[in-house]
């Protein structure tokens, strides 16, 4: 829900809605999603898709620390009231806000192709998994890139305890969605770190990261 105050719209929480002007500094989970924004923007450029933006604040981490070499920074959700707080709070003349469903099979068709996807704790959310992951291949440029997290759980179709997830996937089952693309390489998070799968060294690691190119 949006509410006014002194002028300037506020977004209410909800629980895993990321809004970092409403956030303490030391909080894990705000710490972790910027973190992973400023590890995207070290590689990507030309026109980028923020899929499932929220609030707008990775979108916007985007468009300011890569305005040199991106052309457009496009942020989707399908909440009106989260894109209205990112558009009136994240301003930057190379980003634009969509409202869509990101599980919609003509949004392809409505959005065009893009340079590099990044889509951040999106996957733990959908029920359509299928038809996510296919949108966004299909909006990728040949040889684009996608830039891909979630939490690691017991499994697909298994509960868990966040109720705002349809489930976490086990790391496996993670690996086994991006067997189409001609490069993949994964990595681990935890808090503000972040480092390739290959340097883990049998630690358990609770976030992976995906960077596939098409």
């Amino acid at each position: 829900m949006m509410k006014e105050q002194g002028g300037q719209e506020m977004l209410e929480d909800t629980g895993e809605r990321i809004i970092p002007e409403k956030m303490n500094i030391m909080s894990s989970m705000l710490v972790e999603h910027l973190a992973r924004y400023h590890f995207a923007s070290l590689f990507t450029e030309g026109r980028i898709l923020d899929f499932a933006c929220g609030s707008g604040y990775g979108t916007h981490i985007i468009a300011k620390r890569c305005k040199e070499k991106v052309s457009e920074v496009v942020g989707v959700d399908m909440e009106k009231e989260a894109l209205n707080y990112a558009e009136y709070t994240y301003y930057h003349p190379k980003s634009t806000f969509k409202l869509a469903d990101v599980t919609d099979a003509n949004i392809p068709n409505q959005l065009g192709k893009f340079d590099y996807i990044i889509s951040f704790e999106t996957l733990e959310h959908i029920q359509d998994e299928e038809q996510f992951l296919d949108n966004i291949y299909e909006m990728l440029q040949p040889g684009g890139t996608l830039i891909l997290s979630t939490p690691f759980g017991k499994g697909r179709a298994k509960p868990c305890k966040n109720p705002f997830h349809v489930h976490q996937l086990k790391e496996e089952e993670f690996r086994e969605l991006f067997v189409n693309y001609s490069s993949v390489s994964y990595y681990y998070q935890e808090h503000a770190l972040i480092i390739p799968a290959e340097s883990a060294k049998g630690r358990h690691f609770p976030l992976g990261i995906v960077i596939c190119q098409k």
